[in-house]
């Protein structure tokens, strides 16, 4: 009866006020709470399209005192053309092919999240994950996600549908009831040339579209935060407010 009852009802919690790693001399807090047992995914799908987002098996949104600036962000995925500057990226990367997976760890993946963090993300707060940490990231969950491994396409692609030779990008994402969610992506830095960042969006507008899933959720766009300013070239484009899910002009 008791686990009946914490399934049910979630307990929430609020974090300790610290620096907002998006706007300077500002602080954050968190509202948050645990992603368990069989009703994990359900969970999931309804906090995400409350705003949420997950990492590991903790669901977890802003609340900050007297700051609104993190705005949740969804692609409508059916309304959705890629414009030419998008379609110059799917053309460049159209010899890369991705490939789900269940959500396992491997050394190869962690050698490119580790290139990518210290070449991207020197000094944000997921510098200092050990390969254990990256493991618990990918791996603890009780939710409905996938791993998607992208690679460079080889002779047996077609039948396969995988790619050959090293990775190159990779991204974690949960699939819930109305859409995509992508909780963190990685890429070859080398590689900048392809915007394989920009490609993997991309890429998972076309699996949501393929699935039959009406969104992707992108997280939290923060204004006058450049590190989330890309999010904004993906429309149309809903963000949440006080009123619910509405369109971004």
């Amino acid at each position: 009866m008791t686990k009946h009852h914490q399934t049910d009802s979630p307990q929430f919690y609020l974090t300790a006020p610290s620096p907002c790693p998006y706007l300077a001399g500002q602080s954050e807090r968190k509202v948050f709470t645990h992603l368990v047992g069989d009703r994990a995914s359900a969970l999931n799908d309804v906090l995400t399209q409350g705003g949420f987002r997950r990492s590991q098996n903790i669901a977890y949104r802003p609340a900050c005192e007297g700051c609104r600036a993190c705005v949740s962000v969804r692609v409508v995925v059916d309304a959705f053309r890629p414009g030419r500057s998008f379609g110059r990226i799917l053309s460049r990367n159209a010899d890369i092919a991705g490939a789900e997976i269940a959500p396992s760890p491997s050394s190869e993946q962690y050698s490119l999240f580790r290139r990518y963090l210290d070449s991207r993300h020197a000094h944000g707060g997921m510098a200092d994950m050990t390969v254990l940490d990256y493991a618990m990231m990918v791996e603890d969950t009780h939710v409905d996600t996938m791993l998607l491994e992208y690679r460079f396409r080889g002779p047996d692609t077609g039948i396969t549908r995988r790619g050959n030779g090293p990775l190159i990008a990779a991204a974690l994402t949960d699939v819930l009831s109305d859409g995509l969610s992508m909780v963190y992506s990685f890429f070859e830095p080398d590689l900048g040339h392809r915007s394989l960042g920009t490609f993997m969006i991309l890429d998972h507008i076309q699996r949501a579209r393929r699935m039959g899933l009406p969104y992707l959720y992108l997280g939290y766009w923060v204004q006058g935060s450049p590190k989330m300013s890309y999010k904004t070239r993906f429309r149309p484009q809903e963000h949440l407010g006080p009123q619910g899910w509405q369109r971004a002009e």
